[in-house]
């Protein structure tokens, strides 16, 4: 899901030194490094100085990572602070709102249903839901099941309009999937499908829709038997409707509502605002895992696999990024790519991927920063990956 991209405030770093202060006093380590298959914990490393550098330089409140090697072992990364209004610590490996990772797990339930002969990639979205897209200058008629997948739709973004586009009086509203498309509906075409690429939530917004009318059962359910279980991701789960609170120990998640603002604990939510298109809640250990097993091919069969990793430029994500169904591939500067999807949800920002040598690396900061943070949350998996 995306989210607007404010700007760090003074009042957030007053409220991060006062935390900070307050965890001082507690007697709490800011900064942890726990690698689990170790006895005792090394020297705090490049992916841990990263870490801190996002906490104390960009001021996130807390950062929190696992980084899996070429011999398969975790170790796992906390700085910063947990809870603001307490300065508790960053629960190792905690739970966080996924966002549009999502995403990647909505198109391996697509892809499956392409598998087993139910969806068509290339058959108009109308075949399985007739009439449901009909706007200005947009026909479901028109609009492929791949280009869904690929943001090649030309679909306009369900999140533009109002409500969606102020969360603050949103946080706890409950969405029917409906009611969000028709937010997009509302809306002009961005293009002509297939003449461009832009990233829409609509897109999978329609995908979770479509999987509902194939199988006949909630999105949900699918995602969590065809994904969740299948691979034993074991603190990874879709909300259930009116759930909001997460279920497991987690940083608190804030969102920054512009210059001199308090931050907003929006750790809990609706997050039906999301749905299919980022509504998962996960751990960055089982992000690892499930991309780690996306690429060796235990949830899909090859040919579908191959479509998914069949990609367009997405510079606008980054440089050289490429999307593919679902997926996105990014350069690493010590060659090869990793592949991933990244997220965001109000409160939570989650980037990195697997390699195709095993590596995995999956790190989170718990506010939405702005574009200079971005940049160096990216770079702290290129440094994870590449070290």
């Amino acid at each position: 899901m995306n989210a607007p991209a404010p700007h760090r405030t003074t009042r957030r770093l007053r409220l991060l030194r006062h935390a900070t202060a307050a965890t001082a006093a507690a007697g709490i380590a800011l900064t942890a490094f726990t690698p689990t298959a170790a006895s005792a914990a090394p020297r705090p490393d490049a992916v841990q100085q990263r870490l801190d550098a996002l906490v104390k330089q960009d001021g996130v409140p807390a950062a929190l990572a696992t980084v899996k090697g070429r011999d398969g072992r975790n170790r796992t990364y906390t700085a910063g602070v947990g809870d603001l209004a307490t300065g508790a610590g960053v629960p190792v490996d905690g739970q966080i709102r996924a966002g549009s990772n999502t995403k990647a797990f909505t198109a391996v339930v697509v892809l499956q249903l392409v598998a087993e002969g139910k969806v068509g990639l290339d058959a108009s979205i109308d075949t399985y839901l007739p009439g449901l897209l009909r706007g200005d200058g947009f026909d479901g008629r028109n609009i492929t099941v791949r280009q869904l997948l690929q943001h090649t739709s030309g679909l306009p973004d369900y999140m533009d309009v109002p409500p969606l586009n102020d969360f603050v009086p949103i946080q706890y509203r409950y969405f029917e999937p409906r009611e969000l498309l028709d937010g997009a509906l509302s809306q002009k075409a961005l293009f002509a499908p297939g003449t461009g690429w832009m990233y829409s939530n609509t897109n999978y917004l329609v995908a979770g829709l479509l999987v509902q009318k194939v199988t006949g059962r909630p999105f949900g359910e699918e995602v969590t038997k065809r994904v969740i279980d299948r691979i034993g991701l074991r603190h990874t789960y879709f909300p259930a409707t009116g759930e909001t609170a997460l279920r497991e120990p987690h940083p608190h998640g804030y969102l920054n509502t512009g210059p001199d603002a308090p931050l907003i604990d929006y750790t809990g939510m609706d997050a039906s605002m999301a749905w299919s298109t980022g509504a998962i809640v996960s751990t960055n250990t089982d992000l690892n895992t499930f991309y780690s097993a996306l690429l060796a091919g235990r949830l899909l069969p090859a040919a579908q696999l191959a479509q998914m990793r069949t990609t367009v430029p997405a510079e606008l994500l980054g440089p050289g990024v490429r999307y593919g169904l679902g997926l996105q591939s990014r350069p690493l500067t010590c060659g090869g790519l990793v592949w991933g999807h990244g997220g965001t949800s109000p409160g939570y920002r989650t980037r990195g991927g697997a390699t195709e040598d095993g590596r995995a690396a999956t790190i989170t900061v718990t506010t939405v920063p702005d574009g200079t943070a971005t940049e160096h949350l990216t770079d702290a998996v290129d440094t994870a990956l590449c070290r």
